[in-house]
This record gives structure tokens, C-alpha cells and sequence, in this order.
């Protein structure tokens, strides 16, 4: 199969991928046939899924222009996957010129892409890394040279801590990230949760996730909870994504129960 020239060597074009399954949803073109069909299946099962990838973007956006606000200059957003419009560094440098972000993806789809996009552009970078090794992002000596550790950091962990098994421990990852960070950091993330009377829905949904690289494990809202053990929780806390700091334009978007939002502040 001849590959369009944005794809990177030893790429696995036959499997779908959490990243490349996003930008389709997001109405991107950095996908193959695979992640769209993957897609389109989630979406018949489970009408609205869709829109649910669009509700944790939005999220992104408006999580990162309360941390500028609240006077956040850095961020490491962990999982970031292909750039589509509206990314980290846009919302953060648009807000505060001076903001450094450094993206981390798992899919060199993802990174080569950001490689592109973020060239010229000094205080953005991306390395490709696994959050089941934080210590390998934390001390990555391209993100310590990008962002001062010594000072406020914002991590973002949208959409990616659903695709960490406890076997890998997920409390362990984010008591070693906390650790890393001084006063006055933040934690925001989003994660996937079961819906009251959406049980069989969920559960095809998991079904079909199973057979791809990147099974989804949902979470209530006590285990994100005890994630963020320690931080004090920014107003309204654990909320579904489309209560947290909602948007006033937006208040007819449909509400999103599947994904929990939260930031959380270092004391």
C-alpha cells in the first residue's frame, strides 16, 4: 500500500491507534482507513461518541486559558496526539506569548506531526515518550532544558490515562509526576467513566477497544479522586467534561457523562 508522504517510517498502518482515532474524530487527516472505520463502528454502537472527542478538545481549551490565567507560563502535556487546530500552545501563547509548552506522544504519527507544526516556534517543542515511564519525561533532558521545574508547571492528562491498565499502575504514575512538581502546579486531566444505564453501550464500546493496542479502562469518579491524592481540587472538582468552567456560548452542547474532568493545585 503506497502511505502518504506525512507518514514516518515503520509506522503500523494496519492496526488502529488512539491518537490517529482522535484526529478522525476531531475531523483531522493525519488517520488511515483502519482508525476511521474503528471510528465509525464506535459511533453506530454508541451514537454521540463522536461528539465526546470534540467535548474533551473544548475542555482542553478552556482548562488551559484558566491556567494562564491563574498565572501558569508552562506546560507538559503528556498523551497530546496529533495536532489539530486548537492545540495547547496555541490557546497558551495566544493568551501569554511568553507560555513554553512541550507535547509528549507515545505514536510517532503524533510527534512527526508536531515536529512540523511546531518548527519555528522556540518555547514548543515534542518528544516522543510513554507515560508508564514518567521519569523518563520528567528527566528528559529536552524537556528539562524547555521547562524549569523549579517553577509552576501544568501537566495535561486528557484522554490518556483511560488507555493505562492498573497493572501499570496509574496511581503509582501520577504520585511520581506530583512529586516532580513544586507549589502551585496543576494537574488537569480528563478520563473516561461508566454511564448509569449505559452499561451494555459501555461495554461494547470496551469490547471493540480490547482488540486494538490501547484497551480503555474506566474509572469512577473516587479513583480519579484518589489519583490526585494531596491536591487541592479547582471548583467544581471531578465533573463531566462539559460542566468543568462550561462556556456561556456553549450551554447547548449536549452534556457528556463518558468523561470526567478536574484540575487539580499542588499545596
Amino acid at each position: 500500500m503506497e502511505l502518504p508522504d506525512w507518514v514516518p517510517e515503520g509506522v503500523e498502518v494496519t492496526v488502529p491507534n488512539a491518537a490517529r482515532m482522535y484526529d478522525y474524530a476531531l475531523g483531522g487527516y493525519h488517520n488511515f482507513a483502519i482508525d476511521r472505520e474503528f471510528v465509525d463502528r464506535a459511533e453506530k454502537m454508541l451514537p454521540g461518541a463522536i461528539a465526546v472527542g470534540h467535548a474533551n478538545r473544548a475542555f482542553v481549551g478552556r482548562s488551559v486559558r484558566w491556567l494562564v490565567a491563574a498565572g501558569v507560563r508552562q506546560f507538559l502535556d503528556i498523551g497530546s496526539g496529533i495536532p489539530t487546530l486548537g492545540n495547547v500552545h496555541e490557546v497558551a501563547q495566544a493568551a501569554a506569548p511568553d507560555a513554553k509548552v512541550m507535547y509528549v506522544d507515545i505514536d510517532p504519527v503524533a510527534v512527526a506531526h508536531s515536529q512540523a507544526i511546531l518548527a519555528g516556534n522556540p518555547l514548543a517543542e515534542v518528544i516522543q515518550a510513554d507515560l508508564r515511564a514518567p521519569g523518563d519525561i520528567l528527566y528528559h533532558p529536552e524537556v528539562t532544558r524547555l521547562l524549569d521545574f523549579s517553577r509552576p508547571v501544568a501537566v495535561l492528562l486528557n484522554a490518556v490515562l483511560h488507555f493505562v491498565p492498573e497493572t501499570d499502575d496509574p496511581q503509582g504514575i501520577l504520585a511520581q509526576i506530583r512529586e516532580a512538581l513544586v507549589q502551585d502546579s496543576y494537574i488537569a486531566m480528563t478520563h473516561a467513566t461508566n454511564v448509569e444505564n449505559m452499561e451494555d453501550e459501555t461495554e461494547e464500546i470496551r469490547a471493540i477497544y480490547q482488540r486494538t493496542p490501547t484497551a480503555v479502562h474506566m474509572r469512577s469518579r473516587a479513583q480519579v479522586l484518589d489519583m490526585l491524592a494531596g491536591m487541592d481540587l479547582i471548583e467544581p472538582g471531578v465533573v463531566t467534561v462539559t460542566d468543568w468552567h462550561p462556556d456561556p456560548e456553549a450551554r447547548d452542547d449536549p452534556a457528556q457523562p463518558a468523561i470526567l474532568a478536574v484540575v487539580g493545585r499542588k499545596r
